[in-house]
C-alpha cells in the first residue's frame, strides 16, 4: 500500500504582514509609534486655486466629533481622531487636516517623554505646556516627524502648524524672528517629504514672509484684532486662509474677511462641534 506524504501548509510571507500592519493600525493610539507603514496612498491635499474664496470649514479639537457638520474642509486632532473617523470623512470627499502643536508640548502628550529637558522651556499657552527650543532641530525633528506620520497614518492629508510663534512670547529662550523663520521652513518641507500639505496657524508678523512656504493660513481673531489685511499674501496667491472669531457677530466681521477671500467662521474658544458660517462671496 502506498502511502502518500501529507501536504505541508504554506503561510504567505506577505499576509502575514498584512496582518501585523493590520494589528499595528488598531494598536496605534498616538505620536509616540512610528506608523510609516500605516500611510495610504496619495498626495498632499490640493487646494485649487480657482477654490480659493469658495471654502467652508469647520475647527474641531473637542467634544465628540460631528461629521455631519456642512464644511469642505475639517481641522481635527490627530490624537482624538479615529482612523473610522477620518475613512467616514474622506468618503465624503472632506479634506483633512490635523493640528500639531510644533512650537510647545503639553505634559500629557504621549510623546512629551521623548523631549529632553533641555529643550524645554518656560510655561506655554496651553495648561500643563512647555515653549520648545526651536533651534534645537536635531531634538525636536524626530519627535516632530512621528507627529506628522501620525496624521499620514490616519488619513489626514495636510497639517497645520500651531505654537509656530514662540519667538514672540516669552519661552525661556533667546528666540529671534531668523531662529523662527528657519525652524519654520524645515517644518514645511518636512511635511512635504510626508506627503502632507503644510498650513501655518496665526504667525502673523512671519505671514508675508512664509507665503511662499506654505499652502494656506489658519488664523484666529485677526477682526477683532485689526490684522485681517497682513493675511492677504496667501488669499492673492489664491491660497486657502480658514479664519475665526470667538466674539462679536458674522454680521460685523464677515463683510470684511469674505471681502478678502477668507473662509471664516465664529466659534466657542473650546472649539467643540458648535459653528457659524460667514455665507460664501
Amino acid at each position: 500500500m502506498r502511502i502518500r506524504p501529507r501536504r505541508r501548509a504554506v503561510v504567505c510571507p506577505l499576509r502575514r504582514i498584512v496582518s501585523a500592519c493590520v494589528a499595528i493600525a488598531v494598536a496605534v493610539p498616538a505620536y509616540g509609534c512610528r506608523v510609516e507603514q500605516l500611510t495610504p496612498p496619495g498626495a498632499p491635499t490640493r487646494w485649487p486655486a480657482d477654490q480659493a474664496r469658495h471654502w467652508q470649514w469647520q475647527w474641531q479639537v473637542s467634544g465628540t466629533l460631528d461629521p455631519t457638520v456642512d464644511a469642505d474642509v475639517f481641522l481635527l486632532d490627530p490624537v482624538a481622531t479615529t482612523a473610522a473617523q477620518t475613512a467616514e470623512l474622506r468618503s465624503r470627499d472632506r479634506r483633512l487636516i490635523c493640528q500639531v502643536h510644533v512650537g510647545s508640548v503639553r505634559s500629557a502628550d504621549p510623546d512629551a517623554s521623548r523631549l529632553p529637558a533641555g529643550v524645554q522651556g518656560s510655561t506655554g499657552r496651553q495648561p500643563g505646556s512647555r515653549w520648545l527650543d526651536v533651534r534645537r532641530w536635531d531634538a525636536l525633528e524626530p519627535v516632530l516627524a512621528d507627529r506628522f506620520r501620525l496624521c499620514r497614518g490616519k488619513g489626514f492629508g495636510a497639517v497645520a502648524l500651531a505654537d509656530a510663534d514662540g519667538y514672540a512670547s516669552r519661552t525661556g529662550f533667546p528666540l529671534d524672528f531668523d531662529d523662527q523663520l528657519m525652524f519654520n521652513r524645515r517644518l514645511a518641507r518636512l511635511a512635504r517629504s510626508l506627503d502632507l500639505s503644510p498650513g501655518l496657524v496665526n504667525d502673523v508678523p512671519q505671514l508675508a514672509a512664509l507665503a511662499p512656504d506654505f499652502d494656506f493660513a489658519v488664523n484666529e481673531e485677526c477682526a477683532r484684532l485689526d490684522l485681517c489685511a497682513k493675511l492677504l499674501p496667501f488669499a492673492d496667491a489664491d491660497k486657502p486662509v480658514f479664519h475665526v472669531e470667538y466674539t462679536g457677530s458674522t454680521d460685523d466681521f464677515c463683510v470684511t474677511t469674505v471681502g478678502y477671500g477668507f473662509a471664516s467662521i465664529r466659534k466657542d474658544r473650546t472649539l467643540d462641534a458648535w459653528r457659524e458660517a460667514c455665507p460664501l462671496p
